[in-house]
């Protein structure tokens, strides 16, 4: 007789093996965002507004400023008919705001002029590589020694330099002398510049869980190390300067494709890609420190008066390691 108080047993034909191993990945809760902090910022800066756009903002402005002119003028001269001592007071302050604003338009030249300057001594710099032109080259080089002639930071480069310029007889042999004795120091700087900023961006977008805030840190971070980068290569830029060149190096990266992150980058970066596993926020925190390596990177080859050719361009991989050193060991290391 059948004891009907035990366990019924269903047995079936094909039983499915399946180990905890092969059992499929749960999903995440939130998907994984397709844009990075740094690609939105890029795609925003590079974006070319429209002509007609162009036109408003123009034509908005001039009337602006025609009617605050107007304005002042009539406040001014009415003032004056009232009482001429406080009119007097009044045009003096508008006299002395007046100069302030030509002293910031001449700033804003110069620092385009220097800006130019550098990118001049590119262009003949790889002119003079193309023809192997020695002449050419020396005349680069005593640019260049007067473009950081005011520099005590570098005066035992430009002695080195100085000095060892007479025993170089071709155009590449006195590129590279450049290279690796004015501008090895300088670019030591700059990348510490752009570990600092892509540290900064990656530890921002990693910590703090509020919308945009990473897109506002990417772009600040970004801003002052552009900015940074173009002092140390003798390009100081103003306002307008700094946000034309900031446009400059943003643009020929979308250009080229250079926003793109894969997972190969992130994974040489965070072992394999565990921390973009482990933790979404810290996953695009390596990506956007991975981008503005790249903007820094693009940055030193805009800002630089002599092409990368003696010295090896910085590799981004090395530059984000570096960078992150111990901000996301623990990730790596599964404590």
């Amino acid at each position: 007789m059948n004891d009907k108080r035990g366990p019924v047993l269903i047995e079936l034909d094909e039983a499915p093996e399946v180990t905890p191993s092969e059992a499929p990945p749960v999903a995440d809760v939130a998907p994984p965002t397709t844009t990075a902090a740094m690609q939105t910022v890029a795609q925003l800066a590079a974006r070319r507004p429209s002509r007609l756009a162009r036109w408003f903002w123009s034509l908005l402005g001039a009337i602006l400023a025609f009617v605050l002119s107007v304005a002042a003028w009539d406040f001014v001269t009415g003032l004056i008919a009232r009482n001429p001592v406080l009119g007097g007071i009044a045009t003096a302050l508008i006299a002395l705001f007046v100069l302030v604003l030509l002293s910031i338009a001449i700033r804003e030249w110069a620092a385009f002029a220097r800006l130019q300057r550098i990118d001049g001594l590119h262009r003949a710099a790889e002119t003079a590589l193309a023809g192997a032109d020695l002449g050419a080259a020396q005349r680069i080089i005593g640019r260049m020694m007067r473009l950081y002639a005011g520099r005590d930071d570098l005066s035992w480069a430009r002695d080195r330099l100085a000095e060892r310029q007479g025993d170089v007889f071709d155009a590449d042999g006195l590129f590279a002398l450049a290279e690796n004795e004015l501008l090895a120091p300088i670019d030591r700087a700059a990348q510490a510049e752009i570990e600092a900023a892509a540290r900064q961006v990656a530890t921002v977008t990693a910590i703090v869980p509020l919308a945009l805030a990473d897109v506002a840190a990417a772009l600040t971070a970004n801003l002052r190390m552009i900015r940074r980068i173009a002092e140390l290569y003798g390009g100081r830029s103003g306002t307008l300067g700094s946000w034309r060149l900031t446009r400059t190096v943003l643009t020929h990266l979308v250009a080229t494709g250079a926003v793109a992150v894969g997972d190969d980058l992130i994974g040489s970066v965070a072992g394999g890609g565990i921390v973009s596993k482990l933790s979404r926020r810290f996953g695009e925190g390596v990506v956007n420190g991975a981008l503005t390596a790249r903007v820094g990177v693009a940055a030193m080859e805009v800002c630089r008066p002599l092409p990368f050719r003696a010295r090896a361009r910085p590799s981004v991989t090395g530059l984000v390691k570096r960078a992150l050193t111990g901000l996301f060991t623990g990730a790596n290391t599964g404590d």
